[in-house]
């Protein structure tokens, strides 16, 4: 074998190994893809060049900083690169703004037998119980000053030391943070440490608000639903034009406000329709609808089957009764609906009828119970059921 085909060999063999791994690497990428996608909805440019990034991350061990207002879901994101990762230890969380600052130390990196007041017996903290695994760190821009110093060295040496104790413990893991905070600013107001910023910093993932990726809202809606833990019979039914309100709400909440208001559907509208007039009225400004908005939509759902629009818009008094509601309209009534309420529909009906004829008889009970062709005295007995009061007395 001559010495130019030793090259020709060693070169073809090295452009192989080239070529074959970007294939090995594209087809990884696209199966923590299709696992994302089972765990993040949504396919608009937004979510998918999150996923895309999540996808990346997740095969690495660097630190993470997840960023994004409150309620975009960054837990999910979280969790997305820890199950999407090689990692087989557990995903520990802990939110820096929900301990107080005297207490998260010992949270964080343990405490020995006897280093303060209470520490009756030796606990490990939150990164040794990581061990293997993913440290979510929650609103870490709210970590107060003298622990980000301890936190930068634990990260920069990988080992840490409990609370009152002098051995250097080693930890490996993959290192999470999440904020909604602005840590640039944090940091040119002195608040957050630049070396720690720095070193967190490594792969950032902004996590878009819904206003920002409305087209995934469908999607998101479908799911929040499916996934709570209520009879399928009392899911409410969203409309169209329901999801076409949702969609044009800012969401200020963000996900956690559509999942609220997903469940409070639940709760006020169990096994209804819900209509574009609900989200805006009922849901989003958590207004429980009264005994009147009630009627009026029983109201409209007759008219509906009865083929009747408005008797003052038609042009003709010709053939009049072609118009009025008849008894035979109720034939398909569930046809379109499951059930009716039918003391009460009937008791509606009562009360317009009485209510008009009074008003077309200028409130003379008499009168008016001649068109209704009732005796007075039961007449009488209807209104004061009904609450119907008349301006002038009864005579």
């Amino acid at each position: 074998m001559t010495q130019i085909t030793l090259i020709f060999q060693l070169f073809d063999g090295f452009f192989m190994n080239v070529v074959d791994k970007p294939t090995s690497t594209s087809e990884q990428n696209q199966s923590t893809l299709d696992k994302l996608n089972k765990m993040i909805d949504g396919e608009s440019p937004e979510t998918k060049s999150m996923k895309n990034l999540i996808a990346m991350v997740s095969q690495t061990d660097s630190t993470a900083l997840i960023l994004g207002e409150t309620g975009t879901g960054k837990d999910i994101v979280a969790q997305a690169i820890h199950k999407c990762s090689n990692k087989k230890g557990p995903f520990i969380t802990v939110n820096c703004a929900a301990i107080p600052s005297e207490l998260l130390e010992s949270e964080l990196f343990g405490h020995e037998k006897g280093s303060f007041t209470g520490a009756d017996k030796l606990r490990k903290g939150r990164f040794e119980q990581s061990s293997g695994g993913s440290l979510f760190l929650d609103e870490i821009g709210d970590m107060p000053l003298p622990l980000q110093a301890k936190l930068l060295r634990a990260i920069e040496s990988k080992t840490i030391q409990r609370v009152g104790g002098a051995e250097d413990i080693k930890i490996d893991l993959r290192l999470i943070c999440a904020t909604h905070r602005d840590l640039e600013k944090k940091v040119e107001n002195g608040e957050f440490r630049a070396d720690l910023f720095f070193r967190i910093n490594v792969l950032p993932i902004n996590v878009p608000s819904l206003a920002e990726r409305r087209t995934d809202i469908p999607s998101l809606q479908k799911t929040l639903l499916s996934n709570l833990k209520v009879d399928e019979t009392q899911k409410p039914i969203f409309t169209p034009d329901a999801i076409t309100a949702l969609c044009k709400h800012n969401w200020p909440g963000n996900v956690r406000e559509l999942k609220n208001v997903i469940e409070r559907a639940c709760i006020i509208f169990p096994g209804k329709e819900i209509t574009s007039t609900n989200i805006y009225e009922n849901l989003l400004r958590l207004k429980v609808p009264t005994v009147a908005e009630e009627q009026e939509a029983l109201w409209d759902m007759t008219s509906d089957l009865s083929g009747i629009t408005n008797l003052e818009e038609q042009n003709t008094t010709n053939n009049l009764e072609d118009y009025l509601p008849h008894p035979k309209n109720y034939k398909n009534w569930f046809s379109f609906y499951d059930e009716i309420d039918l003391r009460r529909h009937l008791q509606d009906v009562e009360i317009v009828l009485i209510e008009e004829a009074l008003e077309k008889t200028n409130n003379k009970v008499a009168l008016a119970a001649d068109k209704l062709k009732l005796r007075r005295t039961t007449l009488i007995e209807k209104m004061k059921k009904y609450s119907i009061n008349v301006n002038q007395s009864i005579n």
